[in-house]
């Protein structure tokens, strides 16, 4: 998408009360993506540059703290290395658990950074950066509990911010999403949940603060 194609979305979204600053210009966009090392994807990138949404919950890529975005970028991380000591997490794609519990997080940390990086949208929900086409899904990131909250960035955004309360119960993944290497779509939340819904692991420990 263009950037003139955001423009009505964008119009609605500030019906429902999001703010705007102007968008980024391209040296903002090349200055972010060179200090964290990453590329947005280009309707992301359009998006951004069409307007920046303003607020506490969204990544503040013009004047936000170098710290604070790092921290987010980091969110997925420290989510899988959460349930790995807390709540017995692994994957059968990793291959066998280590026997020292060190050396599953170390495991799991690495194959985290080969991953294709997410970048923070809002709150936990965040868009892979690779591959570097417009179209990638939207993910909501609550530690291994990682689903598909937008087939991509403008479903995420009426998903999120346009529909009401009984659309959004009536939502589904629409088919054709776009896998994503690591990620690939609910991999992690078939893995957490068991067919009939109940939790397959012990969580009592509770949730990543």
């Amino acid at each position: 998408m263009e950037r003139d194609d955001w423009n009505g979305l964008i119009d609605r979204l500030r019906s429902r009360g999001i703010m705007f600053d102007p968008g980024l210009t391209d040296a903002e966009v090349v200055a972010a993506e060179s200090r964290y090392g990453f590329r947005f994807p280009p309707d992301l990138r359009a998006f951004l540059q069409t307007a920046l949404p303003h607020g506490g919950e969204f990544p503040d890529w013009r004047s936000g703290s170098e710290g604070g975005l790092r921290y987010w970028f980091d969110l997925p991380r420290r989510g899988v290395v959460f349930d790995i000591e807390h709540n017995g997490f692994w994957l059968d794609e990793w291959g066998p658990r280590p026997a020292a519990l060190a050396d599953a997080v170390r495991t799991a940390e690495q194959l985290v950074a080969t991953a294709p990086r997410l970048i923070p949208v809002y709150l936990h929900r965040m868009m892979p950066a690779e591959p570097h086409l417009p179209g990638n899904p939207v993910f909501s990131v609550h530690q291994t509990d990682i689903i598909v909250y937008g087939a991509d960035l403008r479903d995420y955004l009426a998903h999120e911010f346009l529909m009401s309360g009984d659309e959004k119960e009536e939502w589904r993944v629409p088919d054709g999403a776009r896998p994503i290497r690591f990620w690939n779509l609910d991999r992690f939340q078939a893995v957490r949940w068991g067919p009939d819904g109940s939790c397959v692991f012990d969580n009592s420990s509770g949730t990543l603060p």
